[in-house]
């Protein structure tokens, strides 16, 4: 919807390629839009895989504009396969996103509200916190607290009533995120809780802590899509800014403090596109979603999400 809505609501016609593994979703959406009395048209769904069906699409002369959210590598390759009639691109692309907990927060709705900012949708979320900066008094309670948290949450399945957090979205992904777990076990970050795939069926993996990482390792480095994160003390503001802007992403930030000067001042340093202060993935429709650095081009939501569907014309007349 973050796609469609905008596109009609500036008066475009769109095509609507879901990513290949959720396809069914989309597919029933263009059935709504069908019975609510869409002329024929106006929004085409097609699946298929992105290196054939997606490539097409970037590729050809008659799209005037992708809009596309994924992967930075992917984007990359979108950005190449425009270049043939230099079509408009919105990009929201991966994230890295950092969550600092300063010593003067309201560590009980940090640690809750922190938590479930890396956990969401089990961590397959580009805006997923999975870089936790805690000031080092209160360090100890609070990968206590993030430990609790992870073990205390329901996983399971749509058939289950009770269930917070579900499963990954496939197999090879499962592999990628128990991939990226080993390598910093190997490397001597040290697992709080979690670390493992779940002996169960679907493709579940186990909330996961880390600590004892270090700034270089693929934990810190890459967007995991999965549910872990890893918890890193810091002493002063400097220091964390530096720590959180040490990223190839930008696109969200969050923070917990009491302290309004401060809460001002790190969101102006932070280099993202979404701050978040005393809350994480938050949302609401008419504040825009734009990726600093490497997390994409132009912006989704609100005023700005429409513009990018509309040309600039400017007419002259004399009289």
């Amino acid at each position: 919807m973050l796609k469609v809505a905008p596109a009609l609501a500036a008066g475009c016609s769109a095509v609507l390629k879901p990513a290949e593994e959720t396809p069914l979703t989309a597919l029933k959406l263009e059935e709504i839009f069908r019975e609510a009395g869409l002329p024929d048209g106006v929004l085409n769904v097609i699946t298929g895989y992105g290196h054939t069906t997606g490539a097409a699409l970037t590729e050809h002369p008659d799209v005037d504009k992708i809009s596309f959210t994924g992967s930075t590598e992917v984007g990359k390759l979108i950005v190449k396969a425009a270049a043939g009639n230099l079509k408009r691109l919105t990009l929201e692309l991966g994230g890295k996103s950092p969550l600092i907990i300063f010593d003067d927060a309201d560590l009980e709705k940090a640690i809750m509200l922190g938590g479930m900012g890396l956990l969401a949708g089990s961590g397959q979320n580009c805006c997923c916190t999975s870089r936790i900066y805690v000031q080092r008094p209160i360090y100890e309670q609070v990968v206590e607290g993030l430990v609790g948290l992870a073990q205390m949450i329901p996983m399971g399945g749509s058939e289950e009533p009770d269930s917070i957090i579900g499963p990954l979205i496939s197999e090879k992904q499962r592999q990628r995120v128990q991939g990226i777990v080993k390598d910093g076990i190997a490397g001597g970050a040290q697992v709080m809780t979690g670390g493992d795939v779940m002996d169960r069926k679907g493709y579940f993996y186990q909330a996961t802590i880390f600590t004892n990482t270090t700034p270089d390792m693929r934990l810190i480095r890459e967007e995991i899509f999965g549910p872990v994160g890893s918890v890193i003390p810091f002493d002063d503001e400097d220091e964390v800014l530096a720590a959180a802007n040490d990223t190839d992403f930008g696109l969200a930030a969050a923070l917990w403090t009491e302290n309004l000067g401060r809460a001002h001042r790190m969101a102006n340093e932070l280099r993202a596109g979404q701050i978040w202060v005393n809350c994480a993935i938050a949302t609401d429709p008419s504040m825009p979603i734009c990726g600093h650095k490497q997390s994409g081009w132009g912006g989704e939501r609100g005023r700005k999400g429409i513009e990018e569907y509309f040309n600039t014309k400017a007419v002259y007349i004399r009289h």
